[in-house]
């Protein structure tokens, strides 16, 4: 055995080890020895690999994969600016605390600035964004590497989950390969590669201890916030506000949404004039990371706030949190009481808005009415773009059992098909039914390489609804869309492309249906299998009129 391949064998048998069980490659020479390497895993059974021809898609695929499943999900490249492509993805995976683990194939130290072909500073490339950094070094007939290689990899595989005390989120590892790279002849190596007997890792990882959550001493005016975040806080925020009977404003990504506190259309009663004013909270308590809405934004800063940390900070945008808890508040605590006419007048202002959109959405096939269909659709796993398909999301009522994943980490548009590919094949993967996207036009043109997927791979039930509205809607609801920059609007914002996603679909063999009715476009969302696109066309000016028009509505209802 060749110490390339040597090393590569070992890797992929102690990642397993540890509970690896998807892993995404890109094509390359440089990264042979890993791509032979997962191919047997793939073909014993051991793992399910998964074949991507661009980088970027191939890193947001392995984003997707992680993120749903919690799992640690291997991205490997080839050298050079292959490398750079995974970037965005890391960001995503560092600020959204998702263990993507980086595996970058590399020349060796002797063609390294000598300008060999494909060869780039893959040193600290991703900096700060990775939470460990590896070297490995180039192999070699060495005794010893095998402890080092399977003890590396425990080590990675710790700071990847999160389980010495560090946010989960992304590790890369650098791997320097001599030639060959291929598998050559059954030469003796000078030690045993065999791992722990029973399958075992080579060092076990102990999860660290959390810290205890401080007793509930909220006063009896407090509001919880539920912004981007992981479950387990979400369902602890949920169950304290039952008990004392805290209104809830929980954004789509919040990771619970269903209970008897949650206010509906928070975003339209915070921003109905004078509402605040008249209702603003003794306290904030704000879990997980709110990114949506202005109104919230401002509620948290008019307020004393409390903020639940992470072990990486905690969601203090406005700078005016008066505490920072370890956890969520265990009910019971010191004060422990509840008064059920603050939480009624937070969700009569609900009701009365949902009345009010109600009346204003009417049976047109507006881009609120595109998420209140894709929700009611969607029975487990809806995955959710950035921008304004998960504002449209916010109008949306909230369906008991479905799981809402968005990439809010850096809530880029980059990325977002293939990230939802994954997120559905893992839901899959786990028993998961028929999985669903929303995205907005931009968003699936950006990531549609995401859509080209070998015959071989593994596909997923998904079907990915794209509200296309030519352009960027988002931009025209804030600042850039006043009247007074209109000369210019549509040129830098506005970014009208004209695409015919129909033929672009049909270039990729994905199955396509343009809705033109509401009718049409639950008829187009009865699950099928496979990958299939429904577009919906909207009107990017008679979104933001529908806007106004909501928020005008909901102001005059709330004038009660």
């Amino acid at each position: 055995m060749n110490p390339s391949t040597a090393l590569a064998e070992v890797l992929v048998d102690e990642l397993v080890r540890g509970g690896v069980r998807e892993a995404v490659l890109s094509p390359g020479s440089r990264s042979a020895p890993l791509a032979f390497a997962l191919h047997a895993a793939d073909r014993a059974g051991r793992l399910r690999l998964h074949v991507r021809i661009d980088e970027r898609s191939a890193a947001f695929l392995a984003l997707g994969l992680a993120k749903a499943s919690g799992r640690p999900v291997p991205v490997v490249t080839t050298s050079g600016t292959a490398t750079a492509n995974l970037h965005p993805a890391v960001l995503e995976a560092s600020y959204a605390h998702v263990p993507l683990l980086v595996l970058t194939a590399d020349r060796p130290p002797e063609l390294r600035g000598t300008g060999a072909n494909q060869s780039v500073d893959q040193v600290h490339l991703y900096r700060g964004a990775v939470r460990l950094f590896a070297e490995v070094g180039t192999p070699g007939q060495r005794a010893g590497d095998n402890a080092y290689w399977r003890s590396l990899c425990c080590r990675v595989l710790a700071a990847v989950s999160g389980d010495l005390g560090g946010a989960p989120g992304p590790v890369h590892l650098n791997l320097g390969f001599r030639e060959p790279l291929v598998p050559g002849a059954d030469d003796p190596w000078c030690e045993g590669l065999e791992g722990r007997p029973d399958g075992e890792p080579w060092t076990a990882r102990v999860r660290s201890v959390e810290v205890a959550p401080p007793p509930d001493d909220l006063p009896l005016r407090t509001v919880v916030v539920l912004g981007d975040g992981p479950p387990g806080p979400a369902i602890a925020a949920l169950e304290l506000a039952h008990v004392r009977d805290f209104p809830v404003i929980c954004e789509p990504s919040a990771g619970a949404h269903v209970a008897h506190s949650v206010v509906d259309l928070p975003e339209l009663v915070l921003g109905s004039p004078g509402f605040l004013d008249a209702h603003r909270p003794e306290r904030v308590l704000v879990v997980g990371r709110p990114t949506l809405s202005r109104a919230v934004g401002a509620l948290i800063a008019g307020s004393p706030t409390d903020v639940v940390g992470s072990v990486d900070g905690w969601p203090d945008t406005s700078r005016t949190a008066a505490r920072v808890l370890p956890g969520v508040p265990v009910p019971g605590g010191k004060f422990g009481a509840f008064d059920n006419t603050w939480l009624d007048t937070w969700q009569t202002a609900g009701v009365l808005a949902r009345l009010a959109v109600d009346g204003v959405v009417g049976s047109d096939l507006s881009e609120p009415a595109v998420a209140t269909e894709v929700v009611e659709a969607a029975p487990s796993l809806l995955f959710v773009g950035s921008s304004k398909p998960v504002r449209d999301l916010f109008l949306a009522r909230p369906r008991p059992g479905t799981r809402v994943l968005a990439n809010r980490g850096a809530a880029g548009i980059d990325g977002l098909v293939s990230s939802a590919v994954g997120a559905a094949l893992a839901h899959q993967a786990c028993g998961g039914g028929h999985a669903y996207a929303l995205l907005g036009d931009l968003s699936f043109l950006h990531d549609a390489n995401g859509l080209v997927l070998g015959r071989d791979e593994p596909r997923p039930d998904l079907t990915i609804v794209v509200v296309n509205n030519d352009g960027g809607a988002l931009f025209g609801l804030l600042e850039p869309g006043k009247v007074d920059y209109a000369p210019m609007f549509e040129r830098l914002f506005g970014t009208p492309h004209g695409v015919d996603l129909g033929a672009l679909c049909a270039a990729t063999g994905t199955r396509h249906a343009l809705v033109e009715t509401r009718p049409q476009l639950r008829a187009a969302l009865a699950p099928s299998p496979g990958m299939g696109v429904v577009e919906v066309r909207t009107d990017r000016h008679a979104a933001v009129d529908l806007d106004h028009r909501l928020r005008a509505a909901v102001a005059e209802a709330l004038q009660w």
